[in-house]
């Protein structure tokens, strides 16, 4: 028995078709805004991935960029295929795609599902790649005169500068690593050899930092040398509420910055997922009134180039383009389905087994006449 069984006039079968074209090019332009969710958060984390790891997240806007570009394309088709489809004539030039063209559309999708909940489940993986990031780009702050890494020092002064932030995690980030270059570091004087000797790695640390981290709302010029020293400056309070760092880490503050944009991206992908599986079924639930006075059913685009599909192909059968016809899902039930399906399955595994290939000792209508006439000299 089939599956979601109605019966469609020639009228009716037109106008699903016109619904099935309108709602396939609202999804076009639902995957150019894909397209262009994917490349802006793109570009958002180009912009400082020179302080991310190298297993950066930029598969998440690849995967945007392809589903938006790839689903344009499918209902741009999808559009062509159901306008079509009401003409039987043009019918038999579609009638291969339709299946085709049914589980491409369902695939991408599901991939636009998989999009919005890459956008909410990244953050984890987001916050190691700036730790990792950032990490490493404090500790060549100083090498501008290094190939690959001379960039990084005016990366992280406009990080800093912009955010309103300091080091990885705080200030104090800074104190961990030397981000003075040595060439600007006086060998010859004791204070500096005896802070070289002091650390086992040979590192020139302090207790300052970088200009970028200075507040621009503090009242008092900036103290970024010995800023752990409350004696070495006049009338400072080191636990003061009017301290002239920054007190955020940079870490924190990109992390906030990207989620709120992968929130945004991810909110406006779940609802062009929803539209492509449910918004659509206002619109096809005034059709499915025409189609049937028992009772209202709310069809799904999928489901309505099914039984589009299905419906053409019983008039192709009828012979007469102006009758009634019957569409549906599914032509017999889930497990009649599925039964038929295993079977297949089963049958093919079968035919690569020389034993048991259903192709030997099954006689054909040629062999059974020749068989008689091979016989009957012996037994004459």
């Amino acid at each position: 028995m089939a599956v979601g069984k109605v019966t469609f006039t020639k009228v009716e079968r037109e106008k699903l078709a016109e619904v099935l074209w309108l709602l396939n090019w609202i999804s076009v332009v639902t995957g150019v805004i894909l397209f262009g969710l994917g490349l802006f958060l793109k570009i958002e984390i180009q912009k400082w991935q020179e302080v991310m790891s190298e297993h950066g997240i930029l598969y998440v806007p690849h995967m945007l960029i392809t589903t938006g570009l790839a689903a344009g394309c499918i209902n741009f088709l999808g559009g062509k295929i159901c306008l079509d489809c009401a003409d039987t004539n043009k019918f038999l030039r579609w009638k291969l795609v339709m299946m085709p063209y049914v589980i491409c559309t369902f695939f991408f999708t599901s991939c636009v599902l998989a999009g919005a909940l890459m956008c909410y489940s990244i953050r984890g993986q987001l916050e190691e790649s700036l730790f990792l990031g950032l990490r490493n780009a404090m500790r060549y702050y100083k090498d501008t005169d290094t190939p690959g890494r001379c960039y990084l020092k005016r990366t992280l002064d406009l990080l800093q500068i912009q955010f309103h932030c300091c080091g990885n995690t705080g200030y104090r980030d800074w104190f961990q690593v030397q981000w003075i270059s040595n060439r600007y570091l006086d060998m010859s004087s004791r204070a500096v050899q005896d802070r070289l000797r002091s650390n086992v790695e040979g590192k020139f640390l302090m207790d300052s930092v970088p200009f970028s981290c200075c507040s621009t709302f503090s009242p008092r010029p900036c103290i970024q040398q010995q800023v752990s020293n409350s004696s070495a400056h006049f009338n400072y309070d080191l636990q003061s509420q009017q301290r002239n760092l920054w007190r955020r880490g940079c870490r924190q503050a990109l992390l906030d910055h990207y989620t709120g944009i992968m929130q945004s991206i991810g909110l406006t992908v779940l609802l062009i997922w929803l539209f492509e599986v449910k918004g659509q079924q206002q619109s096809v639930s005034s059709l499915r009134v025409w189609l049937t006075d028992r009772r209202k059913i709310q069809v799904m685009v999928l489901t309505g180039v099914r039984y589009l599909q299905t419906a053409m192909e019983n008039v192709l059968q009828l012979g007469d383009p102006d009758s009634e016809s019957d569409g549906w899902i599914l032509e017999n039930s889930l497990a009649e389905t599925a039964r038929s399906n295993f079977n297949i399955i089963k049958n093919l595994g079968k035919c690569y087994q020389a034993d048991e290939d259903p192709n030997i000792n099954v006689p054909t209508a040629a062999v059974d006449q020749e068989v008689p006439s091979q016989q009957n000299p012996r037994t004459s």
